[in-house]
This record gives structure tokens, C-alpha cells and sequence, in this order.
């Protein structure tokens, strides 16, 4: 993981998001070669020095692989303890989740520290549900929880409210050469960095206005139907063409041709256009 190359990387995380967890591997597993003499650290304080690990991920494998007594607060944690304690406050804002971490510390047992926090967590996401009626009645703390005897549950835990997603609107170009489709490399930083994409226009565009564009018949731009993808604040909404282009026909700019079989063997394509990757 250390010696790979970041290409390598990204095509083998293709799909699951979040590219940057996976870059946060890959410095972290660095950082246990160059530091650590390729020992995983095995203390919280050790843990929360590498890449993309803090107080929740250095918790959670510190107690579920050491056995070390710390805590693990995920959001599922942070809801629990919102009901058992009837506690109103915005469970997002940071100072509240200090106090709730400190709370969960204090009533961790000596041993088998894992197996509580996991305990907790499961409870969470199987029991005291994030959506929808939390299963009271199959709960093991019932008896001690205070939003269960307030009848608060439903209210709890309060967020913070999330802003609008954005809505960006694309028309995606599947630009074909015989045997060839042109590609170009995302910026280094932002949205989705340094993956490859099919190139874009800002906006939804005919058939027509595409194939004024590029120059090329009408017969030539297929269109392949419209296409969504949701990301945290960002929604795009895509219109895709697939355009047959002579051999000759220069490329995009910022664009490589690559043969069909290495696209899909070699370059990360983000989820995002898996329409149009069929």
C-alpha cells in the first residue's frame, strides 16, 4: 500500500467514493514505514498521528484491537447517548460532543473495551435507529433511558440543518475514435482530484448544439440519456452523448485517446458516470 502508485490505487478504490480515505490509507501506511519501522501503532496516542485518523477511527481500533479503555463515539454513539440522557443539544456542535465522548469514557468497563464500544454502536444501528421509530421495545437499556420515558425519542438527537444541495447541470461527451475513447485528468485538489472523466460542457445540450460544437453530422451524436449523481453537497445532473469521430479528428482539449480495454483496466472513472460507462 505504501509503494503503489497513486493510479494503481485510485483504480482499485474505483466506486466506493470518498477517494480521499483512500489517499489517507495510502500516506498513513507511509507513515507506519517511515515511523514506525512498518509496526502498526498500537497506542490512541500513536494512532491519531496518522493520516485521516482521529478521535473516532484511533478509538475504535485502539479498543476493538488492543483492548485499550477509550472510547469510540461514532454518530450512532452520539444518538444513544442523546436519548438516554434526553439531551437536546445539537449532538454536531463540538463542544457537546466532547462532553458525550467524556460521558461514554467514564462508563467504560476495565476489560473488553471493544466489545462495548461495538456494543454501542450496533445498538445504534440496529436498535435505536437513525430514521424512522427506534425499536424501543427490543431495546436493552430501555429501562434507562429518558427520552424512552419522556416519549422525546423521535425528536432526538438534534442536528444541525444541512444546507441545499447545490445542483450542477453537465453534458458529458463520450468522444470515440475507432477502437478509442478520450479522456482527461481531474485537478489535483477539489471534487473527485486527480481521476479521469470523460470530458464535459457546463450546462444540458442538444444533439444539435453538439454537433455544431465538434463540428460533426447530426447522425454522429448519439445521445445516451440523462443521468444523476449525489454527492455530499453536490448534485449533478448530467445529459451524455456519444460522438463518432474520425480517426484523424484532433483531440479535446486536455484529452488523451486511450484504447477501450485500458480504459477500464487502468484509469480510475469515478461512479459518478457509471451511466455512461456501459
Amino acid at each position: 500500500l505504501a509503494q503503489v502508485e497513486e493510479d494503481r490505487l485510485l483504480k482499485l478504490w474505483q466506486g466506493l467514493g470518498y477517494y480521499n480515505r483512500a489517499r489517507n490509507l495510502q500516506k498513513a501506511a507511509r507513515q507506519i514505514m517511515d515511523q514506525f519501522g512498518g509496526r502498526f501503532p498500537n497506542t490512541y496516542e500513536e494512532l491519531l498521528t496518522l493520516s485521516g485518523v482521529g478521535e473516532y477511527t484511533a478509538g475504535a481500533i485502539a479498543s476493538i484491537a488492543f483492548d485499550i479503555r477509550v472510547p469510540a463515539v461514532d454518530g450512532n454513539v452520539l444518538r444513544v447517548a442523546a436519548r438516554l440522557m434526553n439531551d437536546a443539544r445539537n449532538i454536531e456542535d463540538t463542544a457537546v460532543k466532547k462532553e458525550f465522548r467524556q460521558i461514554v469514557w467514564e462508563v467504560l468497563p476495565q476489560h473488553r473495551v471493544g466489545d462495548f464500544n461495538q456494543s454501542l454502536m450496533e445498538l445504534g444501528a440496529l436498535i435505536c435507529l437513525p430514521n424512522g421509530r427506534p425499536l424501543c421495545e427490543s431495546c436493552p437499556v430501555r429501562d434507562l433511558c429518558q427520552a424512552c420515558a419522556a416519549g422525546t425519542q423521535l425528536a432526538l438527537p438534534t442536528r444541525q440543518k444541512k444546507p441545499r444541495r447545490r445542483k450542477e447541470e453537465k453534458t458529458v461527451l463520450l468522444l470515440c475514435r475507432p477502437g478509442e475513447e478520450q479522456i482527461t485528468q481531474r485537478p489535483a485538489d477539489g471534487l473527485l482530484a486527480s481521476l479521469w472523466e470523460f470530458p464535459t460542457l457546463p450546462g444540458l445540450h442538444t444533439s444539435a448544439e453538439v454537433a455544431e460544437l465538434l463540428s460533426v453530422p447530426t447522425e454522429a451524436v448519439t445521445p445516451l440519456g440523462p443521468a444523476t449523481h449525489i454527492f455530499t453537497h453536490i448534485e449533478w445532473q448530467m445529459q451524455g452523448y456519444r460522438v463518432e469521430l474520425p480517426p484523424e479528428t484532433p483531440l479535446w482539449g486536455g484529452c488523451v485517446s486511450i484504447p477501450v480495454a485500458e480504459l477500464f483496466a487502468s484509469y480510475p472513472i469515478p461512479s459518478a458516470y457509471a451511466a455512461y460507462l456501459k
